[in-house]
């Protein structure tokens, strides 16, 4: 059997920043509010005109992580793209990937996992690799989320919070024993699923009845979430998927080299590594900078803290997301 590795990473955020400041001039907010309930200071959105979609800014972090890989897109024998915002409702991104990079005829999957998009991705793609099926596999987590959410009063508490971009990795068969993906660790709880949900438009409900129904009233073709609930479960698996992937591999939290656990919600990342007793340095944030990119979450962080210097050849690295569905997933990674 195979063993996967991470051979290039790449991110993109658009150049717009949106600042707490910016969003209290649209709605009945302020900087204090915003970051003593989550941690954030700003966020990239797409600025119309720009020419920014999830797909054309997955292509461009996929790029980065292609050239830093060394591996030709000619190469890549399976495209998996993960979002929560695809620029049509069919097709996804994944073939529109193909078309704007100009990949041969391989197969293109899309995930639809949400905040936990990317290690779902990873895991299908150290399985793909695992087998002797792929050698060269890319997996992208884009997000489009300034499109869909409501810049208003009404809305704040999940739109302040939220924000664009892409990540990318190209994964690709290791030539050393033991380096690579050690694990992944999926998990869902679909009881949960409406507590962080947007519910239209669907083919069960479309723009024009909502409209019709609801002319001046509530708007549910906007992303719900039910914040302290939420909160409250992400907290607990979280830790649980983080601990059954150091137990799967017989490491102990001690172990841990960087936690970069999914931009959720900075508050969520300080009591889980309050809970491990992990030092600053061995936890990675940048909610601060970019809010919660759901897909691209991951891999954008990935991307800067080995851009940074933060994450060198040996080290254990663990992954770890919990979102909508309820979905979490984890990952434990030697670099």
């Amino acid at each position: 059997m195979y063993q996967s590795k991470i051979a290039g990473l790449g991110k993109y955020v658009p150049e717009n920043v949106v600042n707490n400041e910016d969003l209290s001039k649209i709605m009945d907010t302020n900087d204090s509010w915003i970051q003593e309930r989550t941690g954030i200071k700003e966020r990239r959105h797409i600025k119309k005109g720009d020419g920014n979609t999830t797909a054309s800014m997955g292509a461009k972090a996929a790029n980065i992580a292609l050239e830093r890989a060394n591996i030709s897109k000619d190469d890549i024998d399976l495209i998996v793209f993960a979002t929560l915002s695809p620029d049509y409702y069919f097709p996804g991104c994944g073939v529109q990937i193909q078309e704007i990079l100009d990949i041969h005829t391989c197969p293109a999957l899309d995930v639809r996992n949400q905040c936990s998009g990317f290690i779902y991705g990873l895991s299908v793609a150290d399985q793909f690799i695992k087998t002797g099926m792929y050698k060269n596999i890319l997996l992208i987590g884009s997000e489009n989320h300034s499109g869909g959410l409501d810049f208003t009063t009404r809305g704040r508490s999940v739109s302040v919070i939220f924000g664009d971009g892409a990540g990318a990795v190209v994964l690709t068969r290791s030539d050393h024993n033991g380096q690579g993906i050690l694990s992944t660790h999926l998990h869902s709880e679909g009881k949960h699923a409406l507590e962080l949900s947007l519910k239209g438009p669907s083919t069960n409900h479309w723009v024009p009845e909502i409209i019709e129904e609801n002319p001046q009233e509530d708007i549910p073709y906007y992303p719900y979430m039910n914040g302290q609930f939420v909160f409250k479960n992400a907290v607990v698996r979280f830790s649980e998927v983080i601990m059954e992937g150091l137990k799967a591999n017989g490491l102990d939290v001690k172990d841990i080299d960087m936690l970069i656990p999914h931009q959720a919600n900075l508050r969520i990342s300080q009591f889980i590594q309050q809970k491990f007793k992990l030092r600053d340095d061995q936890v990675y944030n940048n909610i601060q900078r970019y809010g919660n990119t759901t897909a691209a979450s991951i891999p954008i962080a990935l991307t800067e803290a080995w851009e940074e210097g933060k994450i060198k050849e040996g080290d254990t690295i663990v992954l770890a997301a919990f979102g909508s569905g309820f979905t979490w997933a984890s990952a434990v990674i030697e670099w």
